[in-house]
């Protein structure tokens, strides 16, 4: 019985993958007025920019208000930012859910390697596709927001 398994998909996007990083990385203060999906981001502990600090978003999903408590890792080198869940409505469904967003330069745009890795709680229990689909749906909202920016 396996309860662990993890859900991928691939964003392309027409602004600059080192913006869109950026942005995730350091700027999530900045995500309600990018994206009406997100109603807050608040700093719980540490800072903005710092590995390692807690934000807890209040968001909007499937037309429920939900919020997500994360701790940030994230590796400037290779453009990776990893959410570990620490509260909130996912960690009620699932044991374990951490959001990886590796950010890729392109030519032209970018690409955002999206990757949801869960634990469930039981057999029985669905996958968080609905959760894959919104922040995928994240992921081109503030890309939109970057390019109207430029």
């Amino acid at each position: 019985m396996d309860l662990a398994g993890k859900l991928e998909v691939d964003v392309e996007l027409k602004a600059s993958g080192d913006e869109f990083y950026k942005i995730f990385s350091n700027q999530v203060h900045q995500m309600p007025t990018a994206s009406s999906r997100i109603q807050a981001v608040d700093l719980h502990e540490g800072d903005w920019e710092t590995p390692g600090s807690i934000k807890l978003w209040k968001y909007t999903i499937d037309g429920k208000t939900e919020v997500f408590k994360e701790r940030i890792h994230f590796d400037d080198k290779d453009k990776c930012i990893i959410m570990d869940g620490v509260g909130g409505h996912a960690l009620e469904k699932f044991k374990k859910y951490k959001g990886i967003f590796q950010v890729i330069n392109k030519d032209e745009g970018g690409l955002v390697k999206l990757t949801l890795e869960y634990e469930k709680h039981k057999e029985a229990d669905e996958p968080p596709s609905q959760y894959l689909d919104f922040v995928a749906a994240l992921i081109r909202d503030i890309d939109e927001h970057l390019v109207k920016a430029a």
